[in-house]
């Protein structure tokens, strides 16, 4: 698959397609220090599979799109106590990049769906641009740093030294995913391993993933803007998420008007295949509502 190029000033932004070129737009972001590998080919294909013209991206910091390494390394503890500082850019940034994207496949407007801080960017873009999404659906995400706090088990994730070998990035992925995924779902240790090598073969900037992490904590509430949005929204939230938990997701659809919750028993922070059907049915019936805006 071919690895396209979208800029915003002098950040570019890596970005690949699914489906047939005039299929309707539909962009989707990722979360913190994951790269579009994360959106697995299947889930993009069906999505495709069902009349989408499908753009996943690497996030700034993070695979290949630009890393900001002049901006150094913040500390967890400087993320966390003074976040303001230790951030140099912020999630608007972010949105920004993702309209970059739009820009670059000269589409108008989209469907936008985030998960994680992707949807945190996702909801962003709704926001500073709301005349180019089309539909918002914000997946396993929160509003507000202060709501849907990482239990102290998903927190110490966080913490984790940075893995020095592509071997070690694999078997990182997969313990990962074993804390922060779901508890009633199976895990594709074997898909989850290949992606950590090939994220480990594409780019490995630990320092990237915490100016990630800076840029969602320094970032202001969303909840005022979420409030005057008109766009069809749509999220879903695990109910067994331990990384950003279910008071992210409630928060999120009480702040937009109209916008409709789904929540899934024994879902965590990931995208289970035997959930796939009901999500992309539940995404198809959100964007059927935001056509109108295309």
């Amino acid at each position: 698959m071919t690895v396209e190029r979208a800029a915003n000033g002098r950040v570019e932004i890596a970005y690949e397609t699914f489906g047939a070129p005039a299929g309707e737009p539909m962009l989707i972001v990722m979360g913190l220090g994951m790269q579009m590998l994360l959106w697995h080919p299947d889930f993009c294909t069906a999505l495709a599979d069902t009349g989408f013209s499908v753009a996943r991206y690497d996030n700034r910091d993070i695979g290949l799109s630009t890393h900001l390494r002049e901006a150094g390394a913040p500390s967890l503890l400087r993320i966390l106590a003074r976040p303001a500082a230790a951030a140099r850019y912020r999630i608007d940034d972010m949105a920004d990049d993702g309209i970059a994207v739009l820009d670059s496949l000269g589409w108008a407007s989209a469907h936008v769906v985030g998960v994680s801080m992707g949807g945190m960017i996702a909801q962003t873009m709704a926001i500073r641009h709301p005349h180019r999404v089309r539909s918002l659906t914000s997946i396993m995400s929160t509003p507000s740093t202060r709501i849907g706090r990482p239990s102290m088990r998903a927190m110490a994730v966080l913490a984790t030294p940075p893995v020095r070998n592509r071997e070690a990035a694999g078997r990182r992925m997969v313990d990962l995913f074993r804390v922060i995924g779901s508890p009633r779902y199976p895990h594709d240790d074997a898909w989850l391993r290949e992606v950590g090598l090939q994220a480990y073969d594409r780019s490995h900037d630990p320092a990237g993933v915490a100016r990630q992490l800076a840029a969602i904590n320094a970032s202001a509430d969303r909840r005022p803007g979420l409030s005057r949005l008109a766009i069809p929204t749509l999220v879903l939230h695990g109910e067994a998420d331990p990384m950003v938990r279910p008071s992210g997701g409630r928060a999120t659809a009480a702040a937009v008007p109209g916008a409709r919750l789904v929540t899934y028993p024994g879902m965590g922070h990931d995208l289970p295949r035997a959930l796939w059907d009901d999500m992309i049915s539940e995404i198809r019936e959100v964007t059927a509502a935001g056509r109108s805006r295309s």
